[in-house]
């Protein structure tokens, strides 16, 4: 599936990020800790959009959760080839070629490297949260069983009904999925056909959607913190993130 024109606009954040680059099973990683006392064996795997590190509001969400009580870790799914934060409004860019290099083939040995370690270290609760083209990292975890949670907003990349139906089918880990209104990547008809899938305890360990009136694909992460409704969009799908992994954390 190719990138939507939507994928790559959005407006910086402003802010200083206040976590560090580390290297966890040889893959390079943005993480954020937090302040006080926290669960050591408890992570959050921030799986990014297509700007990956460099994007500073990726940085930003990474120490929002720190601040919330999780040690969180992005990372780097394109071996250091994010897109570039100057195709953030060019869609001139070549997205094609960047998205050839750039298949599950060449981030599945990396995620598995990254939980791996993780799991050496003691870690035992993973939650993931994905967003735009991580979503298929965090479905793949799910389907692994190596993560106990999943979130993704706006997510791209998924096959509709099929991977909504193999994640009923094959998958323990609750999932919570923060959409919006204009999505040509997750548009309303999949929504409704997530709700069919997974809604009213057909996914026995659980299963909610978000929905965030006037905003567009990318707005739990680049949305214009300008408009009201886009804002209350990103805080909202943050809290709800938030607030999914407390409700999952004894898993």
């Amino acid at each position: 599936m190719s990138l939507c024109d939507d994928c790559v606009k959005g407006v910086r954040h402003e802010g200083e990020p206040e976590g560090k680059i580390e290297k966890i099973g040889g893959v390079e990683c943005y993480v954020g800790t937090p302040t006080g006392e926290y669960a050591k064996d408890k992570v959050v795997l921030f799986l990014t959009d297509v700007f990956g590190l460099p994007l500073v509001n990726n940085k930003l969400l990474v120490d929002d959760f720190a601040r919330n009580g999780f040690r969180t870790i992005a990372p780097d799914l394109f071996q250091g080839e994010p897109l570039p934060e100057n195709a953030l409004n060019d869609t001139s860019f070549d997205r094609e070629g960047w998205m050839s290099r750039h298949t599950p083939a060449s981030w599945k040995p990396d995620m598995d490297a990254v939980v791996s370690a993780l799991q050496a270290e003691g870690v035992t609760w993973i939650g993931t949260t994905g967003y735009c083209f991580g979503a298929p990292p965090a479905w793949y975890l799910a389907l692994k069983g190596s993560s106990k949670v999943t979130v993704v907003a706006h997510p791209s990349r998924l096959q509709i009904p099929a991977d909504l139906e193999e994640y009923r089918d094959k998958c323990k880990a609750p999932l919570l999925i923060n959409s919006c209104e204009v999505d040509s990547q997750f548009p309303i008809e999949a929504q409704a056909k997530a709700d069919a899938i997974l809604g009213e305890g057909k996914f026995a360990p659980g299963y909610e959607r978000t929905y965030w009136d006037g905003c567009t694909h990318g707005f739990a992460v680049r949305g214009d913190m300008s408009n009201p409704k886009v804002k209350a969009g990103k805080e909202g799908a943050f809290a709800a993130t938030v607030k999914f992994y407390k409700k999952y954390l004894d898993l």
